[in-house]
């Protein structure tokens, strides 16, 4: 079997594997490179050169700096100012949209989104929006954004790397911006006049209340002289459950305290708040001998004999009409006003009896990232309370609260968490987690020497970029060392901004795709292309090769749509006889605009339980959007980039 055979049969099983989505994408990227060496396409000293590559290099530089941005407050000083846009929802998708775009430019496009999600979050339930309307404009935007510089996407090094390797000279830092600027500006004039209203609107998710229903699974509970319960610590109380239900307060001598930082034994008298379902509270009254209430049966009859007497008080009420229909003409209207008056109190005291007080439970809400430990884990295997201090309170997905018991839930990527924890700790459990908080975000602008330093660090890489000083990923990484260094960010968050799965797929793909070149494959691929469209202008081939880039990137990542179709356009280029550059820069510029899916970009999956969104949501703006990216790059590559 030929080189080319068995490497197509890798890929296909890889693509796949993607597309499938069972197993995490760093992953399989690994498998397909250490099935290439074991097939002899990769060899295996060359195996695992690709970690080393500048284009990984570049992308993990990228990312600390990123996050130096924000710990240095620069992205909070321009959130500051989104906050102040007022409650027009075209000044809000503008502010939110442009300033994700510019972002995007000069810093990875999933931190930009990460950064104003909150943001955005915030002004949806501040001018009672619908978080739909905001998040997907967002996520799109971030994404154009990412187009109109070399450090926007990891397409852009990527591209700019493997021209480097073919002709010697790589794309520079702005070399994508001609073709990118007009790309970005187009789609969001079309995101801001048209795309939004293409967006669905699920109505009543802003708030936490209304997502999660919070109140109406909050019940109280006693500990009485003869509960087991009696002297037990809350560790006690879930060791003795199995099953994870928060306890998220203890009230003693009037005095509330958090559920996470309650550590001593219960006594009688104390009230437990907890979060429970029908199931749970049968578990809390087997198990520790807690219950809230009449039984059901009592309830039963409670309900029925209310019913009855209701039934009673029509007919008398029906008998007094009459009657007080006789003095209506003496009673003055002040007095009917009186007495209705005193029924809606007497309705709304009831009603608030019912309720259970909520504030200051220090519960805070959390999306799921892609890239997160706790993918396809439970709560119970992650140890959240033992090991990072947090109560699991509730979860949704797809805009709605998940009904089934907690310790069965496997979390997925955009899951919105409702959790509850100290605050000296929640941010770092978090962060450890792979989570992005979604709670209104208390902008911390950091101190101005910090501030300025790290915009120097930035400016002093680019400037070094620019006049060729240094390499990008040199530069880059000199800049992000620096930044350690002087204490813009803490060694241990610039540890944690490094996506590692992201990471270990280009370090992975790279030598795949080189050996889809070395194998004769992409080629073949090219030659297959030109046979069908070799009668067409070489413009019809590099409409195509857009398109299939463009969907490929909506079912798999788009950096490893980006050098799986690289040295497809190179000798699709080749076979023209054509400059390599338009081809290159149409995979650049194709593979980033994964708009019809929620799998093909993390931003699109960031906002996908946050905004209630579900799959077959995306293609609604996405589809337009793409017609018109591949509208106006299209031309813009042939005027920048002559065949």
């Amino acid at each position: 079997m030929s080189d080319s055979t068995l490497i197509f049969i890798v890929l296909g099983l890889t693509l796949s594997a993607f597309v499938w989505g069972r197993f995490r994408y760093d992953l399989v990227a690994l498998s397909a490179l250490l099935g290439s060496v074991m097939l002899g396409l990769v060899p295996g000293d060359d195996a695992f050169l690709g970690f080393g590559h500048p284009a990984v290099i570049t992308v993990a530089a990228v990312l600390v700096l990123s996050r130096a941005f924000e710990h240095s407050g620069v992205v909070d000083v321009i959130a500051e100012q989104v906050l102040r846009v007022g409650e027009r929802l075209f000044l809000q998708l503008a502010a939110l949209t442009g300033t994700v775009v510019v972002l995007s430019g000069f810093m990875n496009n999933v931190g930009a989104l990460a950064l104003l999600l909150p943001v955005a979050m915030r002004l949806a339930r501040e001018h009672d929006t619908s978080p739909s309307l905001l998040l997907m404009p967002l996520a799109f935007g971030s994404l154009l954004g990412g187009l109109t510089t070399l450090i926007g996407t990891p397409p852009n090094i990527i591209i700019a790397s493997y021209r480097g390797s073919v002709t010697g000279e790589s794309f520079g830092l702005f070399s994508f911006s001609p073709v990118g600027v007009a790309v970005a500006l187009a789609g969001l004039a079309f995101i801001l006049l048209i795309g939004w209203r293409l967006v669905p609107q699920r109505a009543g998710k802003a708030s936490t209340e209304e997502m999660f229903d919070t109140a109406n699974y909050l019940v109280e509970l006693e500990v009485d002289e003869e509960a087991k319960a009696n002297g037990w610590t809350l560790y006690d109380l879930q060791d003795a459950l199995e099953e994870t239900i928060p306890v998220l307060a203890v009230v003693r001598d009037d005095k509330r305290r958090a559920g996470h930082a309650f550590h001593g034994e219960l006594r009688a008298g104390d009230i437990l708040l907890l979060e429970a379902g029908p199931d749970e509270m049968k578990l809390l009254e087997d198990k520790a001998g807690l219950r809230v209430g009449k039984d059901p049966e009592e309830e039963e009859k409670g309900k029925e004999k209310e019913k009855q007497e209701s039934e009673v008080e029509k007919v008398e009420d029906d008998k007094k009409a009459q009657h007080n229909s006789d003095r209506n003409s003496s009673e003055s209207p002040e007095e009917e006003k009186d007495e209705e008056k005193g029924k809606d109190n007497d309705k709304q005291e009831k009603e608030t009896k019912s309720g259970v007080d909520t504030e200051g439970l220090q519960l805070v809400e959390a999306v799921v990232r892609t890239d997160s430990m706790m993918v396809n884990r439970t709560a119970g295997q992650l140890r959240l309370h033992n090991q990072f201090g947090l109560h699991l309170v509730a979860v949704a997905r797809d805009g709605g609260r998940l009904k089934q018991r907690l310790h069965d839930i496997r979390f997925r990527p955009g899951d919105v968490l409702l959790l509850q924890g100290g605050e000296s700790e929640l941010s770092e459990s978090l962060a450890t987690l792979g989570c992005l908080p979604l709670a209104s975000r208390n902008l911390s602008l950091g101190q101005p020497r910090m501030l300025l330093v790290s915009l120097g660090i930035f400016a002093a890489a680019i400037l070094a970029i620019l006049f060729g000083l240094l390499p990008a990923a040199v530069a880059l990484s000199s800049a992000a060392l620096v930044s350690l260094l002087v204490g813009v960010l803490p060694l241990r968050e610039g540890y944690q901004a490094i996506d590692g799965p992201v990471i270990v797929l280009l370090g992975a793909m790279i030598p795949v795709g080189q050996a889809l070149e070395s194998s004769g494959g992409a080629t073949l691929i090219a030659d297959t292309m030109l046979i069908w469209g070799g009668q067409w202008p070489a413009v019809v081939t590099l409409v195509g090769l857009f398109v299939l880039t463009m969907m490929l990137s909506d079912v798999i990542n788009n950096a490893a749509a980006a050098v799986l179709m690289a040295p497809i356009a190179v000798s699709l280029a080749n076979g023209f006889g054509a400059s390599i550059d338009p081809f290159l820069m149409a995979v650049a510029v194709s593979a980033s605009c994964a708009f019809l899916t929620p799998i093909g970009h993390q931003s699109n999956t960031l906002v996908m339980g946050p905004g209630g969104y579900r799959f077959g949501d995306y293609w609604r703006m996405g589809l337009p959007l793409e017609i018109v990216v591949l509208a106006v790059a299209i031309p813009m590559i042939l005027l920048v980039w002559p065949l």
